[in-house]
């Protein structure tokens, strides 16, 4: 009987593949990781058979069908994450002892708020990059749900995300309050006509927009009251469809401003059909000192007391 393999002392190289295979797993195929490491699929499928030799596993499969993790693979993912965070709280923990302001911020934000006019976290990222040429910021758009996982896993340090029912392991900063309204486009029945002539019965009977995302209790109460007979998975989805001129939907109002500046949207009963949306930063609930993060959350509460941009 074979001698099961066994994993001996794990070397630089050995951290570099499990690097490119972590970039992997997450591009999902070798040939979208290309861009991201930088190197050729060839390059990639031989570093990728190295690290399965090494570990003595298979650790994906590719192919016509596509590419998909073994469960073995799942597992290395796993471990790899959970090494890999562990040697940048080391790296962090020592740049610590010489007072250097060096090492990543990882953080994670919901799409569509760069439109934002109160710009907390620009204005934060930029007063962080000016102290720390040392700082390497990686900024992901994900949805909120994936955001507090990250946090809570340590994948991330910290998120932007709209606070609507808080994880116990989770501490949420508060930034602002999004307003939001419900909106129609050009082409839609709803444009040209008064308010007076837009009645709530009006309004209920025409065919409406619901999220597929966690929403406020408040947001709730509102689409409970119209006629949603589409989904969407993201704010983006919910502009696509109310460009339709088939659909009406809640926007933040920021994110609609443009459609609205240039006439192919506007607010149905603004002052009546609104809602705001708490927007949080998250971190996780005991975390240990990190210089980067405290410089970035440092620099956030300034920016927050900031006057907003014009």
């Amino acid at each position: 009987m074979n001698k099961p393999a066994t994993l001996g002392q794990v070397s630089d190289f050995d951290i570099r593949l499990l690097r490119i295979f972590k970039t992997v797993a997450e591009c999902g195929s070798f040939s979208a990781a290309e861009s991201v490491l930088g190197i050729s699929r060839s390059a990639i499928s031989l570093h990728m058979g190295d690290l399965e030799k090494r570990l003595g596993v298979c650790l994906c499969r590719r192919g016509r069908a596509g590419f998909a993790l073994t469960d073995e693979g799942r597992e290395v993912l796993r471990a790899a994450k959970i090494l890999l965070s562990a040697m940048e709280e080391f790296r962090d923990e020592v740049n610590q002892l010489h007072r250097q302001l060096r090492g990543d911020l990882n953080i994670g934000i919901i799409n569509n708020l760069v439109t934002q006019s109160h710009m907390h976290i620009t204005r934060a990222l930029k007063s962080l990059s000016a102290r720390g040429p040392g700082v390497c910021i990686n900024i992901a758009m994900m949805v909120p749900s994936e955001i507090e996982l990250g946090v809570l896993d340590g994948t991330l340090q910290v998120g932007v995300i709209p606070e609507t029912h808080p994880l116990p392991g989770l501490d949420y900063l508060r930034l602002y309050e999004e307003q939001s309204s419900l909106y129609c486009s050009n082409e839609h029945a709803f444009f040209t006509q008064d308010e007076a002539a837009l009645t709530d019965e009006a309004i209920a009977a025409a065919s409406a927009i619901f999220p597929n995302y966690r929403i406020t209790d408040e947001a709730h109460r509102w689409l409970n009251q119209l006629h949603c007979t589409a989904r969407a998975s993201d704010r983006e989805g919910i502009a696509f469809l109310i460009l339709t001129g088939h659909y009406i939907g809640f926007l933040p109002d920021h994110y609609a401003a443009s459609w609205v500046a240039r006439g192919l949207m506007r607010p149905i009963r603004p002052q009546s059909y609104r809602y705001s949306t708490p927007l949080s930063v998250v971190v996780r609930k005991g975390r240990r000192t990190n210089m980067v993060l405290d410089c970035f959350l440092a620099e956030l509460n300034v920016a927050e007391n900031a006057p907003a941009s014009p």
